[in-house]
Parts: structure tokens; C-alpha cells; sequence
């Protein structure tokens, strides 16, 4: 079971009415629910209107997840090339895959899509950096090439997301230490981290070093460490 009826009509309201006075500069507002039968599972997609960016962002839910604590939620950046043409130059399709899979077998969960194509720089910009790497840049490299960043996301709508979905607290899905730092930042309570490794590619392995070596990312579950203090007791 998803979201109720009754709550779906409620978050309808709040997001029809809704206003941001105290941070009026990313306004995010649900705008439509339909139920979404996939090949993992029942899902509801939510459409989501934003006021930063102005593009629709989109939340995939499985269960009821109204007023609960302790959420797996992941937080997935478009990457068109990779979701949708299974390229082998990154592990974006493989980690969404998963993370449908693995949200789709527990009691409730969220992915949030985000139309942040390359790490925020947009797809022609994208491709002008696949270029780059094809000439010998890494992944970050080649996004300072071009006058970037390593990585231009923000997460700030995708925290209004989660209160519009009325989340709690959440166990996020990720490798990436921005990604956690970042939500934090703006309200998220997080209790917990799942990894999301998946094994590389012979096209992909270098990229992934890179994120490892140069951004930080955790891509070794057996030297992991937790995202909140130990006292608290989860991982």
C-alpha cells in the first residue's frame, strides 16, 4: 500500500497553497501523485514544481511513508546517458536500478529524481567534458576544464521535497559525503547511511577511482565509516 487517498488529497492541498517565507529563494511545491506500476514493484511518482531551478523534479514512493521516521531514501541525479542508453562511462543507471530494487522489497521508501544532468552542469556541458576525458582528463578535471566544479549540485529543493512528503528522518542511499553534509545543511535529519556500491566496469573503473580518490566518495563497504556519531547507533 502507498500513500492513502485521504493523505494524497491533503499533500495535494499543502502543496497548492503552499508558500516559503522563510526561504523564498527555493520554493518547492508538490504538484501532482498517480500510481506508478514498475518491473520492481508498486511505486507513486510525485511531480514536483520548484521556483530555483524551474525544472519538475520527481519523487518515486513505495508504502506510506506520511509522518514516518527512518526513511531509505536516495537521491538520484538524471543522467540521461546513463539511465536511459545504459552507458558504461558512469554506474548512475546501475545505482538507480538498485536503489529501485532494494527500496521496492522494504515496507516504504523514496527516490527522488533530480534533473541535475551532470552534476548540475547540464548535458551539453556533459558532453563537452566526455570530450576532455576521451583526450586524457579525469572526471574532475574536466569539469575545472570548463570553468566548473567538481560538482555543482544542491540539495536544497530536494529537502523541501522530503518535508512535503512530510519525512521525518531518513537512512540515505548514497556513496557521497556532499550529498549527506549538504542535506544536513538544510533541515534533513538523516540517521543513517546504506552504501550503494555496485561493481565497476572496465569503462567505468577509472571514474570511479576518481570520485574515491578525488571527491571523497565511499566506495568500499568493509572500510566504511558511519555518517552519524556511534553513540547513536546506526550506520
Amino acid at each position: 500500500m502507498g500513500l492513502p487517498p485521504e493523505i494524497v488529497a491533503q499533500l495535494l492541498e499543502e502543496g497548492r497553497t503552499h508558500e516559503c517565507p522563510d526561504a523564498p529563494e527555493i520554493c518547492t511545491k508538490l504538484v501532482a501523485v498517480a500510481d506508478l506500476p514498475t518491473r520492481f514493484g508498486s511505486y507513486q511518482v510525485a511531480a514536483f514544481w520548484n521556483n530555483h531551478d524551474r525544472r519538475d523534479h520527481a519523487a518515486f514512493v513505495h508504502g506510506n511513508v506520511f509522518e514516518r521516521e527512518r526513511v531509505p531514501v536516495r537521491l538520484h541525479s538524471e543522467c540521461l546517458t546513463g539511465d536511459a542508453i545504459g552507458s558504461l562511462r558512469c554506474d548512475c543507471r546501475d545505482q538507480l536500478l538498485a536503489s529501485l530494487d532494494w527500496i521496492a522489497k522494504e515496507e516504504a521508501g523514496v527516490v527522488l529524481y533530480l534533473r541535475q544532468e551532470g552534476r548540475g552542469i547540464g548535458f551539453a556541458n556533459k558532453i563537452r567534458a566526455y570530450q576532455l576525458q576521451d583526450q586524457g582528463y579525469d572526471t574532475v578535471q574536466a569539469n575545472e576544464a570548463l570553468g566548473f566544479r567538481p560538482d555543482e549540485r544542491e540539495y536544497g529543493f530536494a529537502a523541501h521535497m522530503l518535508s512535503a512528503l512530510h519525512i521525518r528522518s531518513i537512512q540515505i542511499m548514497t556513496n557521497n559525503p556532499a550529498k549527506v553534509e549538504d542535506l544536513r545543511r538544510h533541515g534533513v535529519e538523516i540517521v543513517g547511511r546504506i552504501p550503494l556500491v555496485v561493481p565497476p566496469n572496465d569503462q567505468n573503473r577509472q571514474y570511479l577511482e576518481t570520485k574515491r580518490r578525488k571527491m571523497g566518495h565511499w566506495l568500499d563497504e568493509q572500510t566504511d565509516e558511519p555518517v552519524v556519531p556511534a553513540e547513536n547507533g546506526s550506520k
